[in-house]
Order: structure tokens, then sequence, then C-alpha cells
């Protein structure tokens, strides 16, 4: 039995080495890709798409792949924006462009280049990489440009030649200018003559607020010569009659958007001039859709000049304490006002400030209001009386002082039914 058993075994046999390979050979070319499935041969645009989502850095790492995707690494559409940061080791965290690549892109890219900003820290060397930069953007086409510090102001302290030497070399270059923005910069009215002698067709967005050797003689030659100009900031010290009524002329622009800076760094020791009624009305008449938009940082006794009369303004913001007395200004004299926000107040309630605002300014849409009290009665009145178009309110819950009327519970339910949707009072700053 068993030796039968044996004998009806098939012995087993093993695959050669030879035959191991062709077996594998045959399987490997089951799985192969064809030319049309190789990473490298895909078609020249899909790879240009999927480039345009990978940051700067994961696109110069796929451009070493392959000679096809470095062919599209320098694809000038990959190029037309850009933002260079300058930032120093020693005192920022940021991650800075690495100088290779900006001399690459110098020497490559700068014709290609188009929407360009500069994100500079506080050091000034960083500040000057920047000017060394614009200075060899001599084959440039740039429509839009931005200089950006991200702490303080660092463009202010290069030297105002190096500076001005350095943009107006863009602003010669590339005459098709559409937006700039410029703020804390040492710009002066040469250099903005230069703008406009080169981009006054194509400007239409100029911000330059905190520019000090800025006169309001440059702001104006702007306002004269640039007749797409629709967008413009600047401080309040450049803002003068002149400048209202040449941005009124029939000829000449129709502003969209105005945002005026109003600062003071030295309380008592900075003049602030008053507007002409009649040139804010000339401006509206001509532009009657503009946004004046205007930023507060002044001390209370330095607001004298504003709101004596009616001003146009839209959006309000304080960004300091501002007095009773103002609020009630604004009820009075601003009726355009959209939007309102107010940092801090004194300890009086200010019921009657707001109620004036609901009742005067019939397009008010959002109002914010920190450190200012108000009783619950009067915030309900002054919701009540706003309705339904109030899309923003923010109010701190540590200001509303409950009365005989409403405690802190009903107030939710009672500004909620009149703002017909859900309403909670902040417990801290939204804005």
């Amino acid at each position: 039995m068993m030796k039968r058993g044996r004998t009806g075994l098939k012995c087993q046999t093993f695959p050669s080495h030879e035959e191991r390979a062709k077996r594998q050979k045959r399987r490997s070319s089951n799985f192969a890709l064809t030319p049309a499935e190789d990473w490298g041969n895909l078609p020249h645009h899909v790879v240009l798409q999927i480039f345009q989502h990978l940051s700067l850095v994961d696109r110069a790492r796929a451009s070493s792949v392959c000679r096809c995707w470095n062919d599209v690494f320098h694809t000038p559409d990959l190029w037309r924006r850009f933002e260079f940061e300058l930032n120093q080791p020693a005192t920022s965290y940021l991650r800075s462009t690495h100088p290779d690549l900006i001399q690459q892109i110098i020497k490559k890219h700068a014709q290609h280049l188009q929407y360009v900003s500069f994100k500079v820290d506080s050091c000034t060397e960083s500040a000057e990489a920047a000017c060394d930069i614009l200075s060899q953007l001599v084959n440039c086409t740039i429509k839009t440009l931005g200089l950006i510090s991200t702490a303080r102001p660092s463009f202010m302290d290069v030297s105002q030649a190096h500076f001005v030497s350095a943009l107006t070399v863009v602003f010669v270059n590339s005459k098709s200018l559409s937006s700039i923005k410029i703020d804390d910069t040492p710009v002066d009215d040469p250099s903005l003559k230069v703008l406009v002698a080169n981009n006054s067709d194509t400007l239409k967005l100029l911000k330059m607020s905190s520019c000090p050797h800025v006169s309001p003689a440059g702001i104006l030659c702007v306002a004269d010569q640039c007749h797409g100009l629709r967008e413009l900031a600047l401080n309040y010290h450049l803002l003068s009659d002149e400048l209202l009524l040449a941005l009124s002329s029939e000829k000449h622009v129709h502003l969209e958007h105005l945002r005026i800076d109003v600062v003071s760094e030295n309380p008592g020791q900075t003049h602030f001039h008053t507007i002409k009624r009649s040139s804010w009305e000339a401006l509206v008449r001509h532009s009657p859709k503009v946004n004046i938009v205007m930023y507060f940082f002044l001390y209370e006794e330095e607001f004298e000049p504003f709101f004596c009369d009616e001003t146009p303004v839209t959006h309000l913001y304080f960004g300091r304490a501002v007095s009773k007395e103002m609020l009630g200004r604004i009820g009075l004299n601003c009726p355009r006002l959209v939007e309102l926000v107010v940092c801090a107040n004194g300890l009086e309630p200010l019921d009657e400030e707001l109620i004036r605002i609901a009742e005067r300014c019939k397009s008010l849409t959002a109002i914010g209001l920190g450190e200012c009290e108000v009783t619950c009665s009067g915030f309900v009145e002054f919701v009540k009386m706003c309705g339904g178009r109030l899309t923003q309110l923010s109010i701190m819950e540590e200001v509303l002082i409950p009365d005989s009327s409403y405690n802190m519970e009903q107030i939710h339910s009672e500004v909620s039914k009149h703002l017909g949707r859900m309403w909670f009072p902040d417990m801290m700053p939204t804005w």
C-alpha cells in the first residue's frame, strides 16, 4: 500500500532561473505605461494647469522631474503673478524668496511679470533689497505693483534717492500700470509726475497713505491727468478743496472709492484743515455712487474741524476713543453713512446718539461698537428703527446696561425679532 501510494505521486519541478526571468518580463510588460500614460508625456496644457495650483517651491521641485516639466516651469503664464518675500533670518521667522531664484526671475522672466508685490519685514536691508530688484526690472510690463511692509514701515528707512530711482524704473518701463499700492514709502512729487507721464491712460487705483514727501500739488497732478482713476487712498493732509473739484470735473475721473486716513501722532501739534461742503457736494454730484471711507486715529480734542457741516462719508472707522458730541454730529451731518465702527467712548450711554444715527442715516447697514456703553432699552430702540437693513451688528455684551425694560436674557430675543434673524452680543470685538 505504501509503495503504491508513492508511485502515484508526481515529482514537483521548479522553474529555472531563465524561465522565472521570462515570466517576470511578461508580467511587467502587461503593466507598462504606454507613451500616452507616461507622466513625462502629459500634454503641456495639462501640466501647466497642475503647476498653477502648486506653490513656487513645489513647482521648482517638479521642474526637475524631466525636460518637459522644466519647459512648463518656464512658461510665461506662470510668471505673470509673483510675490517677492524679503525677510532677514535674524529678525523674521517668515520664509524669504531665495536669491538664486530672484536672479533667475530677473534674467528670464522680468518681461513676463505683470502682477508684482514685495513683502518686506522691519529690516532696512529687506526694503533695500526690494529697491535693488525694482531697479533691475527694465524690461517689465507690470500692471499692478504693491510694496507691503509686514511690520513697521521699513521703506521709510531707505535712502529717498535710492527708493525714487528704483520706483522710477518701473514707472518709465511699464507704461501700463493700473494699480499701485505704495503706502508708507518715501515716494515724492517728481516720481508721481513720472508715473503720470507714462501711465495716465491705464492707472485706475492708487494707494499712498502715509507718504510724507508727497504734497497736495503732487496728488492734484494725478487727479488732473489720470482720467481712468477709480480708487484713491491718501492721508487727510493731501485732501483739499482743489483736489475734490479736480476729481469732480466732467473731463476727469468717475471715482468709485476714496479712502482718507486721518492720523495724529503728536496730540495737539497737528493742525487739521476743513473741507468745504460745496467741494464734497461737487464730488458726489459727479460720482454719485462713490464710497468715501475715513479712518480716524485722533485724540478727542483734535476732532473739532470734522463733521461740523454735512459730509458725504459712507464708511467711518474710529480707532481711538471718540466723544458723544462727535457721534452726535455724525447723526446730524452724515446722511450717506453705510458703516460705522467705534473702538471706544466715555462712560456715558450713547442712547441718544445711536437713535439720531438711526433716524438720519437711512443707508446704515453695519455698525460695530467696542467699549461704548448703551442701555438695553436704547439699543433695542436703535435696532427697531434700523430694522432688517442691519446686515452686521456687533456690540460687546459687557457694555450693554440692563434696565427696567430689558435684562441680558431678554435683549437677545428682542433684537433677534427686529433683525429677522438670530442674534447674540459679542464676547470679544469682531472687527
